[in-house]
């Protein structure tokens, strides 16, 4: 029987290409999304991968979305932890909100999405957990207090999370992409990527999402279970942590 896959943040972007490049490796795919109703029914539409709406960041709501997947699907094998916003802001600007909406989001959406999931990965004995971070996570960011704060807090949760798993067979891993090329980053003005993003990045070019959908295949296979507790920096050598 193929693993079961779930990708919040899964229909769009990085967690788009994760979860195609999960479905192309033989996994039986679920991907989650909170807000854009059309974007998620296209990609269904273009991958056959069902998309499940709620927020990562309402516990109830990831209970009651993974039972949903569950039912469909079968227990899940394998989660990736994608989905993330950013609110950004210079710190004396910076509202309780946006520092609020970050967190709840990047950082205690791990904690909504991998508790639920975690006992039946004990009881079968075998699971994979991949968070994706952020380079901002390990070398801060000004104007992302907020952002860096829950990617580096993911980081640590990655690393505490994998000591309990790994005497039962669970893997907790994370990745740190740099700049990615996503609708989101391709809309920065052309000068400021040009003059300001490229040359920080040594090898002279964006990552593509594809490139970190391929570090998550590789961490979510059966044959990775001796890797845990570790950090994959996707970052085109801009930083090495």
């Amino acid at each position: 029987m193929p693993r079961i896959a779930l990708v919040t943040g899964g229909t769009r972007g990085i967690g788009a290409a994760i979860s195609t490049a999960l479905k192309d490796a033989g996994y039986t795919v679920a991907a989650n999304y909170a807000g854009n109703d059309e974007a998620a029914a296209k990609f269904t539409e273009s991958t056959g991968i069902p998309a499940y709406k709620w927020s990562v960041a309402d516990y109830d709501a990831c209970v009651e979305g993974i039972a949903r997947v569950e039912a469909d699907l079968g227990p899940i094998d394998v989660l990736v932890n994608n989905a993330g916003i950013t609110r950004d802001a210079m710190f004396h600007k910076m509202t309780p909100q946006q520092w609020k909406e970050v967190i709840d989001t990047n950082l205690n959406g791990l904690f909504n999405m991998t508790h639920p999931i975690w006992p039946g990965m004990r009881e079968r004995r075998f699971g994979r957990i991949i968070n994706i971070s952020s380079i901002n996570g390990q070398k801060g960011q000004a104007g992302q207090v907020n952002y860096s704060s829950s990617k580096a807090g993911d980081l640590g949760f990655t690393k505490a999370l994998a000591q309990e798993g790994a005497r039962v067979g669970i893997t907790v891993n994370a990745i740190c992409p740099g700049y990615i090329g996503t609708e989101m980053v391709r809309a920065i003005d052309e000068k400021v990527l040009k003059e300001r993003i490229l040359p920080q990045i040594p090898v002279g070019r964006l990552g593509e999402p594809e490139e970190i959908a391929r570090c998550v295949v590789f961490l979510a296979a059966d044959e990775a279970g001796f890797i845990t507790g570790s950090t994959i920096s996707a970052n085109g050598g801009q930083y090495f942590a």
